[in-house]
Order: structure tokens, then sequence, then C-alpha cells
């Protein structure tokens, strides 16, 4: 029953400070009688006109001194469709009330979102354009549950939070309101009466567009429209498929040549893409594009995770650079932070005056390393919020995959703490026991309605079984970055070659762990920032070695168990540290050996498209084999990769500059061999030095009982296979 419309009500409600404003305003029978109620600050009178006639009906009285306007309407005894007819001094405008409208939310939304079970809950939060009742509009709900009040503010009702108080769905904490006349394009924020009485602007978290910073409006847009599931995209996303991967920071590719600040998405499209093409990478992946405040964040500081950020675009933009990709043969990957966001006052931080969001006791809820807000992932809004934006992507993009960034500082508790400066979890342990379910329960919705998509994680610790199924005690994602192999290989390549002996471990020590896990051996952007120097920087010896050892790095890492990955700039041996701020070298690719780097790269990723047992068996160890693994003093690798097929591709790295003339090793079948690519080839810098055709001979070796003998080329990585009879 509804409660009665007492002065003190009406003096909270011109005040701001009323929950249920819907009560109050708009058209009500009273007492036997029909009443209207408008709140119009600014207007100088109001009047009701019938909306089927056009006519208007009756004054409103303003009620004392205030804003607020109030008509009986005589002759009629049933609730009827009408308009305001305003006097805005300077202009007079007939507008729809936006009271007179029913609920935004079915009772099948409310149930699942206040359930936790609404897996695309930006289908109904956020602002929606939509027709009601004949009437052209958009729709906003907002989650607030300990708010006193929210309203829409933007341009259409002049940022007045008085103008558009919402309608609170105590079932679900959900404010909601249907606001006719507002259009795509309209800014708008949510004014949030707080707890304790002070108001905030927050920008819309489920916004589907924002404002370039250092604006924070969110934008009104139309919901980008469902992509169908792509068998092709998911047979080339599979684990027993070629991904090679080409990570990019969209604002630092390349700079417009007309002096402004990036290029748009459009004009990635366009020279990005075939770029990534003629390279034959199969894959891209982003640093995260949500729109964020921070330049210097890259990205992994959102406050807009369902936006595409307005620095290069538009969300169609965005859209017509994914299509352009699939186009071109390519796969696209994005960057994807669930693990915090930063605290600016637009953004989530305690939303609606609580800790919303966010984890209340700073020992939980505050990142030490970046000083940025961890997600409550205990509740179902949080976690129902952040699932649904991993499917927003995959649905309403196309993306074929998430990277989700940080997965280590989201699985422990105690991640860059101090003892006593972190909560156990419920069992006393240090791990994070919602965020593992979060990611299990992301993993698996993604799998089910999506499965040609796959995500990825930067997981840097031994956490057990993050690439296996959920239902065999895992986490869920499809593929793991392999930091360890990373860390060890580089540091064994920094090592001068007379020195790599003492350091063998460090290219081998893969194989111990290799197949725990899918994993993807990245060459990222964390490796060429924050005074680590360039990939070439990191090579020894004069400038010949640097760029041999280099291409010979490259070979091994494309010869070895796992998919690949190289951040822009490493493709043509980029002096300089990247510069987030700047531009890639570009100028050097006129210097042979650095377009010897680029030709290179090209030429692995062929090779490893063209020869199937490069890549059908990472995750199988009957899919290598040890050739030779202890030959310390010559600082040489041979091992077999072979396919389910009885295929194989042998790779032969040899990390020192001395060729090893008449070197012998063991092969697996009779027969004649070639070499497939050679990093030592001239066109690529190199010495010169190869082998020509090898016919294996009836000599055992290294376990083995046909051998053939090659020449190891100096700082070089060759790869041979079996001629076809």
């Amino acid at each position: 029953m509804r409660n009665a419309v007492t002065p003190e009500v009406l003096e909270l409600v011109i005040r701001g400070d009323y929950k249920d404003p819907f009560t109050v305003l708009g058209m009500h029978r009273e007492k036997g009688k029909l009443i209207v109620r408008a709140l119009l600050p600014q207007a100088v009178s109001v009047a009701v006109v019938d909306s089927s006639t056009g006519k208007k009906i009756s004054p409103m009285q303003r009620w004392g001194v205030t804003a607020l306007f109030v008509a009986e309407i005589a002759g009629k005894k049933e609730l009827f469709p009408y308009r305001l007819e305003i006097d805005w001094g300077d202009h007079v405008q007939v507008m729809e009330d936006p009271y007179r409208f029913p609920p935004v939310l079915g009772d099948i939304d409310v149930w699942l979102l206040s359930e936790g079970t609404h897996h695309r809950p930006y289908e109904k939060l956020g602002a929606h354009p939509i027709g009601m009742e004949g009437v052209q509009g958009v729709s906003f709900a907002v989650w607030a549950p300990n708010a006193r009040r929210v309203s829409v503010v933007g341009d259409f009702n002049g940022w007045d939070g008085r103008r558009h108080v919402m309608r609170f769905r105590h079932e679900c904490g959900v404010w909601e309101m249907f606001i006719p006349h507002v259009m795509p394009g309209d800014f708008y924020k949510y004014e949030i009466l707080t707890p304790d009485g002070k108001i905030q602007l927050k920008a819309d978290p489920y916004a589907f567009r924002s404002q370039l910073r250092p604006d924070t409006a969110s934008v009104v847009h139309w919901l980008p429209p469902l992509i169908a599931s792509d068998q092709k995209r998911k047979n080339a996303n599979a684990l027993d498929a070629p991904v090679s991967i080409y990570e990019v920071h969209l604002g630092s590719w390349r700079l417009p040549q007309d002096g402004r600040r990036w290029l748009s998405y459009r004009e990635l499209a366009e020279q990005l893409i075939p770029y990534v093409r003629s390279l034959a990478f199969t894959h891209i992946e982003l640093m995260p594009v949500n729109e964020h405040p921070l330049d210097d964040s890259w990205g992994y500081q959102p406050t807009g995770l369902y936006a595409p950020t307005a620095r290069f675009g538009t969300p169609e933009d965005f859209r017509y650079f994914v299509q352009t990709a699939h186009d071109n043969g390519i796969g696209v990957i994005l960057d994807w932070v669930p693990a915090h966001f930063p605290a600016d006052a637009h953004g989530l931080v305690r939303f609606d005056g609580t800790a919303l969001y966010e984890y209340a006791d700073p020992k939980e809820g505050i990142h030490q390393d970046w000083g940025s807000v961890i997600y409550n992932y205990s509740r179902t809004e949080v976690s129902n919020y952040l699932v649904g934006n991993a499917l927003y992507w995959i649905e309403r993009y196309g993306v074929d995959g998430l990277r989700v960034d940080a997965v280590a500082s989201m699985l422990y508790r105690d991640y860059s703490r101090a003892p006593g400066q972190w909560v156990p979890n419920k069992y006393g342990g240090r791990e994070n026991l919602e965020a593992i379910a979060f990611l299990r329960k992301m993993n698996e919705i993604v799998g089910v309605e999506r499965p040609e998509a796959v995500t990825m994680a930067e997981e840097s610790t031994s956490f057990p079984s993050v690439s296996r199924p959920v239902w065999d005690g895992g986490l869920g994602f499809h593929y793991k970055w392999n930091l360890g192999w990373m860390h060890d290989t580089l540091a064994y390549m920094h090592e001068d070659p007379v020195h790599r002996k003492w350091h063998h471990d460090k290219m081998r020590f893969g194989l111990m762990y290799a197949y725990f896990e899918n994993f993807i051996l990245p060459l990222s952007h964390d490796e060429v920032v924050h005074c680590k120097g360039s990939l070439i920087g990191k090579m020894p010896g004069d400038e010949w070695q640097r760029f041999a050892n280099l291409r010979a790095y490259y070979g091994f890492m494309w010869g070895f168990p796992g998919k690949k990955l190289l951040f822009m700039g490493g493709e043509f041996g980029q002096y300089n540290e990247w510069n987030s701020n700047g531009s890639l070298d570009w100028n050097l690719l006129q210097y042979p050996l650095h377009a010897g780097i680029q030709r290179v790269i090209r030429d692995l990723n062929t090779v490893y498209r063209d020869f199937p047992p490069l890549y059908k068996r990472d995750f199988d160890p009957d899919g290598f084999e040890w050739i030779i693994h202890d030959d310390l003093d010559s600082s040489v690798f041979s091992f077999i990769r072979k396919d389910e097929n009885g295929r194989f591709v042998i790779v032969m790295s040899n990390f020192t500059p001395v060729p090893r003339y008449g070197y012998r090793f063991g092969v697996p079948e009779a027969g004649w061999y070639r070499e497939i690519i050679n990093t030592d080839a001239v066109i690529y810098g190199g010495s010169g030095i190869h082998n020509n055709e090898l016919l294996a001979q009836p000599i055992p070796c290294n376990g083995y009982d046909w051998s053939v003998e090659v020449t190891a080329p100096p700082l070089a990585t060759c790869m041979l296979v079996k001629k076809e009879e």
C-alpha cells in the first residue's frame, strides 16, 4: 500500500532525498482524484497536456515557493498518457514526464540480478536507447544498494540531480528509470547521495562509450549487436593450432604524420593489420583498450570496463578493427584487467558511498604495488559485472580471447604484502578463495557460452593447474604465460657465450615443467620497459653478435614447445626501450641487420605455420624429444618436435660464435634431410654458413641408429626436416 503523500514527504522529494519518488511524482489516483506532480527547477510555469489530443488540460500550480508543480485533473477518473508543457522563461517545451512510465526491469531480470546468475547484466544495466509506450528515450539502471538517492544527470537536464531521481528496486539493489527524449550521444553520469549525506558524481560502470580524458562523463550508446560464433575462429584458437601473437600498444605502435596524438582504430585496421599479416603472425594481442584516465597506465587501470577507449575512435570503429583482423585471418586477443581498478573519484571506488565493488578492509582492498583498488569477488554482483564483461567483448566485438592480467595478485591474499598486512581466508590460508571461484566461474561460463574463445593467464607463480579444466580441479584457463621460461632463457642469452656453459640448465630447465600447463612463451612489453632495456640490448657482444644472438634466440623459441608471443619492436630489433608516449623506431628498418631480424621473424612464423610438428603437440610430452642437451662446452642444443602422424622437425641451436664443423648428432630415420630455416643466412644479416642436403648415415649417435654430420653456424638456430621421397 502506498504511503500518504504528506508535506514532509514532499519536502524530501524537493530536497532530492526520497528513495521512492515514483510514488509521489507523476500521475496518481488519490482520494478519488487524479493528481499530477512534477519537480522542475528553473521552470516558470507548467501545464498538463493530453497526449492523445495534444490539448492542454490543466495548468499546474507551484507548491509554495518550491520547484514542485501540482495539478488536479478535473473530469477524468482513469490514468491516461500525458505530457508536460514547460515554460523555461526563454522557450516553451512540450515533453514526456519520465514519472509516468513503468519500471524498466522485469521480474526475471530482478531475480537473476539478485541471485547473481545474470550472465549478461550489461543487457539491462547501463544506458539503453529503447522505446516505451511508443516514446523513444533511454533506460538507465545502476547497482547502488546503499545510496539514499540516485539520479541521472546530463546535458538533457542541466546536470540537476533533482530532475531525474531514479526508482529503487529493493529486491536487487538497482536504481532504474526510463527518460524520454534522451538520445545516443548524450553525456550523462549518476549523481549519488551517499548514506552519510554526501553527493558524488559517478560514471556508469556499464557505459558502452565514454568521454576522452580528462573528461569523464559516460556517453549514451547502442549496445553493439551480437556477433555469431565462428568455427573457423575456434579452430584457429585451438590448443593444436599454430598460435603466434604480436603484442601491441595501440597508442605507440606508430604515430600519425599530421601531428595528431594517435592513429584511429580504422587507420590501425588499414596499417597495423596488413603489417601483422605480412609477418605471418596468427594473432594480435592488444594491451587494454578499456577506457582509462591515465595514459601512462597503458590501460591496465581501467575506469570504463565496457567502453573501448575514445582515444582511437568509437565502438563501431573498434568493431571494424576486429572485423578487419578476422577478414585477414588474424585473431584478436584483449588484455583484460579484473584484478583491480583505479581510485579515481568518478570510477567504482566507494561507488554508492560504501565499499561496494571493493573490499572494505585496506588489507584486502588496496593493491600495494599500484595503489589501486581490489575487486570484492565474494559479492555476486561484482562477479557478475566481471563475468558479463568477459562475455561482452567476445560476443559484442568478436574478440578471440582474453589475456587476464595480474592473475597472481588475485590468487594470493598476501601478494606483495608484509606479514600482518593481509587477511587470511576462512581456513587461515593465503589463497583468495573468492578470486579463485570467480576465475573458475568466468572460465566455465565463457567456455560454455562461447567455446570458440580462449582465456590466457598472466600468472607468475607455481599455482597448480592454471590451464587445466575446472572439472579437473584447475582454474579453467586455456593457456598460461610461461614467465619462468622467459626469465631463464633471457638470463642465459645475456651471458657472454664464453660463460654460457655454466648456465646451460637455464635453456633446458623449462622442459622439466613444460607439460604441467598449456604454456605461451612470452617476450612481452614487461621485458622492454622500466629500465630493462630492449631485447637487442640484452644480447652480448659486438653489433653483429648481438643481432646473431637475437636471431638464434628467436629460432630456439619458435622451435620450443609452447605458443609464441612477441611485443612490438622486437620484430626488428629496436635499440631503445619501449616508450609508450612515442612511436616505434621504424627508421631502423633501413639498416640491414634490423631488416634481417624482421625477415627472420616473418620466416619463422611461416615455417611454424607450415610445419605441424612445431605446434600440433605443444602440450603433449610425446611431441618432444631431446637429441643433445648436455653439450655444455659447445653450448649446442638439439631436439625433435613431432606431430601425431610421425612427421618431425629437428631444431639445432649453437649459442657460441664458433662454427661447429663436422658436428654429428642422431636422427630418428634414414634418408635425406634439408634445412627449412637457418638464422645465420645472409638475407638475415648472418655469415651465410648453411647445410646443403644431408644424408643420414647408419652411424649410431645420441641413442639413434642414424646420424647426420652438419656445420652448426655461429650464434644460430637451424631447423631440419626429412625430405619427402
